[in-house]
């Protein structure tokens, strides 16, 4: 009875002490009074936690607050660089790493180039990107978060599949932990992704969001109460195989008509590729003079010159986006439907034929109530992701 008793007040303890410093946290300046106001804690209880948290270098106070009669009120806040976090994004042709404050604030980057996908390889480069952020680092280190494609075992750190790394039950968190000795957070990137726009987004979202983000694959991250959902398997969101299409390429899952096949980053550039060899007239022709040469940015280049072949193309990608999106709304009921990746630069003429197909295939309710919108964070989206893990699951901050 004892030790349960001791646990209890343990657990009790902890929770408060998150409490009180994710009070602090979403506050600019607050004063223990404030604190123990909103958070109805005692306020000896809250000047013991402040306390606390002033000496672990995480809070400090900041001055004082306007008299309203009487002595005025000390002011407390975060130190943003109290504590760093280390984020990786391992879903590109480069794994993009960086050292992040408590506000989401990138200190330090280091990116490395992908030259071999083979497991020992890709494991070796992610060594190395670790090791030139932790030798920059100038504040203690609260852990590592990793965004890696793939199927993720999430609460066991396992990359269960990631068929561009050739990972196949790769026990990513626990090699990290051993290695580093910090606490390891792995998650799939869009999951990431997810949890970096709720967190750090510029928008409200309340409590639940779907990202969907487009890359070299497509899928989806969801978050509802605020935390990411991962799915009984931890396949939650992996919309990139949803059949749209009975046409279309071959899937490196074995399958035809995946979403990814139509509307990944690679799927627009070989249209665009086909448009520049069968099209004399394309703008395309006037911005490079080889086809493997076109990128999102010449292709964005020539819609700007009215390239009517490629705005088709990326309205029918839209279209297919939005039967993935109906597909989701349908199925949770989420207000908040956010697109992220490189694509997202092509604004209007990628949303609003997702919008519209969307409506069309959706229940009406539920689809007027459904926003679409393109995320602010940019290609730091899965590198924030992956800071946030550490914030929600150390400190208690990102959910």
């Amino acid at each position: 009875m004892r030790s349960y008793e001791k646990a209890t007040k343990a657990r009790t303890k902890e929770h408060n002490k998150r409490l009180v410093l994710r009070t602090i946290y979403d506050h600019d300046q607050i004063s223990r009074a404030e604190i123990a106001r909103l958070t109805s804690l005692t306020r000896p209880t809250v000047s013991a936690i402040v306390a606390d948290l002033i000496r672990e270098g995480l809070v400090a106070e900041v001055g004082q607050k306007p008299s309203e009669g009487g002595k005025p009120a000390t002011s407390l806040s975060v130190i943003n660089d109290g504590r760093c976090v280390i984020g990786l994004d391992l879903a590109n042709d480069e794994f993009r790493g960086a050292v992040v404050d408590l506000r989401g604030k990138i200190r330090h980057r280091y990116n490395a180039s992908v030259e071999r996908r083979d497991g020992d390889s890709a494991l070796q480069l992610v060594f190395r990107v670790l090791d030139e952020l932790l030798e920059r680092v100038r504040c203690p280190v609260l852990g590592i978060g990793i965004g890696t494609p793939g199927l993720v075992n999430a609460r066991a750190g396992t990359v269960r599949v990631a068929i561009d790394l050739e990972w196949r039950d790769q026990p990513l968190g626990e090699i990290l932990a051993e290695r580093y000795g910090l606490p390891i957070y792995v998650a799939n990137d869009c999951q990431a992704a997810a949890l970096a726009e709720y967190v750090f987004g510029r928008v409200d979202y309340g409590r639940n969001l779907v990202l969907i983000k487009i890359g070299r694959g497509v899928g989806a991250g969801v978050v509802i109460d605020g935390r990411l959902h991962h799915g009984d398997g931890f396949g939650a969101g992996e919309i990139g195989h949803w059949k749209v299409t009975e046409a279309g390429e071959p899937c490196r899952c074995g399958h035809f008509g995946c979403l990814e096949t139509i509307a990944s980053e690679p799927a627009i550039l070989r249209q665009a590729q086909t448009i520049f060899r069968t099209r004399p007239n394309s703008p395309l022709r006037g911005l490079v003079s080889d086809p493997n040469a076109i990128t999102l940015e010449r292709i964005e280049q020539a819609l700007a010159q009215n390239d009517e072949a490629l705005a088709a193309v990326i309205a029918k990608t839209g279209r297919y986006l939005g039967r993935a999106a109906a597909a989701l709304v349908s199925t949770l009921d989420i207000h908040h439907i956010v697109l992220a990746g490189r694509m997202t630069h092509f604004g209007e003429t990628l949303l609003d034929p997702l919008r519209r197909e969307m409506r069309q295939r959706a229940l009406s309710p539920l689809a007027e109530e459904t926003e679409v919108s393109s995320s602010s964070l940019g290609d730091d989206i899965v590198i924030l992701g992956a800071a946030a893990l550490l914030l929600a699951n150390e400190l208690g901050l990102a959910n």
